[in-house]
């Protein structure tokens, strides 16, 4: 077969003119996302507004409509004693009786215009829930192509050799961007975009609930929401987790995985996680930094999902030389020779290591849990 020659240059052009055009709908996209946020403000502000004045007019009606038994009461008795009153006080119990019926109308009325209004707005709010949250998740996944874009692919276009490697490369890059979009999909809206919609319907039965049931029934589900707002926020801090630690650029490795080892145990209760740093604390070039941290994280989610692990414990030593990192957990452990849904995971760690030159062993045992050994050279060129 003929190998044809690349034209690097070309190849650039054609990467920089995707990174505009995707630069561009990423902008666009976070532009809608920030138009209905504010909408959503604006929004939830006048519900709140509503909701006050649909109480406020729920009370006037009560004490009203109280008022209003009493004055037709009265009316009823100067009726059958007719005889005993002047008529001008029939006169004044009649026009009294009357203009309590005709408030007490008009309040009721505004309450259904007002209930109405709130339905209303709270469907715009759960439209405009979904568009933000659509929008957050398509300005995620276009930042993680934007990133392979401005850093892998133009690295590629230097090593590769012929048209067949850019292909089957690329073919691969393109699997691991769809499994992940599909990925963050799922996360997104089985996670906090699904909780977050029970939270403004579990909301709404709050008053319910007070009105039918009294204050304990409500402080009860009020607790409930509070539970389902918490867990909608790890989840979301898990997904940027997942997608690039903030603190990783500002602190470096081992603030980061203390921080997130920190924050995955307290959200596991059942599952208890230590941390040892052995040696002193210091900066890695980030490429170190970043494969570190992923695979690390990799290996405690894999003993939190897969292992169902109560004590994990991730230890780490930086020297001049390498970089040690052991996760050990006391799970149900695995056959090592037999194929599982893990096993995909396992050979992005494998791939990881190796890119930086390292090696990464895994023993495991049925019903002995699993020992992650990580090793990783620092060499004297960074």
């Amino acid at each position: 077969m003929k190998r044809k020659k690349i034209d690097t240059k070309a190849l650039d052009h054609i990467l920089e003119n995707m990174i505009d055009t995707v630069g561009t709908s990423k902008d666009e996209i976070f532009r809608i996302g920030e138009e209905c946020r504010q909408n959503y403000e604006s929004f939830a502000d006048e519900l709140k507004e509503v909701r006050m004045r649909v109480s406020q007019v729920i009370d006037e009606g009560d004490e009203l409509e109280v008022k209003t038994r009493f004055a037709r009461k009265r009316l009823s008795e100067v009726s059958m004693h007719f005889k005993d009153f002047s008529e001008e006080e029939v006169r004044n119990a009649y026009e009294y009786a009357h203009k309590l019926q005709m408030e007490l109308m008009v309040l009721r009325l505004r309450e259904k215009e007002l209930r109405e209004r709130r339905d209303e707005i709270e469907r715009q709010l759960s439209g405009l829930n979904e568009t933000i949250v659509r929008a957050e998740h398509l300005v995620s996944q276009i930042s993680v192509v934007m990133n392979y874009l401005t850093s892998d692919l133009k690295e590629m276009s230097q090593a590769l050799e012929d048209a067949k490697q850019i292909q089957d490369f690329g073919l691969k890059i393109i699997e691991a961007q769809e499994e992940e979009r599909r990925k963050l999909s799922r996360e997104i809206h089985d996670g906090p975009a699904q909780m977050m919609a029970n939270v403004m319907m579990r909301s709404d039965l709050i008053e319910r609930i007070f009105k039918e049931r009294g204050t304990d029934e409500a402080i009860k589900e009020i607790k409930n929401v509070k539970k389902m707002v918490r867990n909608a926020l790890y989840e979301v801090r898990r997904i940027i987790y997942d997608l690039r630690p903030m603190a990783l650029d500002d602190l470096g490795l081992i603030p980061t995985l203390k921080k997130y080892l920190q924050t995955i145990e307290e959200y596991h209760e059942k599952t208890k996680i230590s941390f040892q740093n052995v040696g002193k604390e210091r900066r890695l070039p980030a490429k170190y930094e970043v494969a570190l941290f992923r695979l690390i994280q990799e290996s405690v989610q894999n003993a939190l999902k897969h292992a169902n692990a109560s004590e994990i414990k991730v230890k780490i030593e930086i020297t001049k030389n390498g970089i040690t990192s052991i996760i050990r957990d006391d799970g149900k452990g695995f056959n090592k020779k037999q194929k599982n849904s893990n096993s995909f995971g396992l050979i992005g760690m494998r791939e990881r290591v190796e890119i930086l030159g390292g090696e990464l062993s895994i023993d495991s045992k049925i019903g002995a849990g699993t020992v992650v050994l990580i090793q990783v050279p620092l060499t004297a060129n960074k």
